[in-house]
């Protein structure tokens, strides 16, 4: 999502989530529902809470960035949001491979905070759409 394709002469990647961004209200949602796959996988291999509350951050982060017009994408670039997350997903799973189930404390937890960046996503695209609408008439 964060490094698909390097711009030449520059240690600069690009992703999908930069492509998608650049698409008025719409691209801010559907890149932060994309990226909530990262969490979905963190959540599956049970990481700490606080770590999933990073990762909600991080996202939240990404998708107000993007309410920046023109320049937000360019932010969106510089904070890779999925980059960091997949690091932390990586760092734990290496720390503890094998966790315990998860409690129900932990599912409700962990669906709340995988919710936040869908809904700042749901939020970020209303506010696109609107000052589109506001521009346009």
């Amino acid at each position: 999502m964060d490094d698909a394709v390097t711009v030449p002469g520059t240690r600069i990647g690009l992703g999908l989530d930069a492509v998608i961004g650049l698409v008025p209200g719409i691209g801010d949602f559907v890149g932060s529902a994309l990226s909530g796959v990262i969490v979905r996988d963190a959540i599956r291999a049970r990481v700490p809470m606080a770590v999933l509350a990073w990762m909600g951050l991080n996202l939240v982060v990404d998708a107000v960035l993007g309410l920046v017009p023109g320049v937000g994408d360019l932010l969106d670039v510089a904070h890779r949001a999925n980059r960091k997350n997949l690091r932390l997903l990586l760092r734990e799973v290496e720390r503890q491979p094998l966790r315990e189930p998860p409690s129900t404390a932990y599912v409700v937890g962990a669906v709340a905070l995988m919710a936040v960046p869908v809904l700042a996503g749901l939020v970020v695209a209303a506010l696109g759409f609107w000052l589109l609408w506001r521009w346009l008439t």
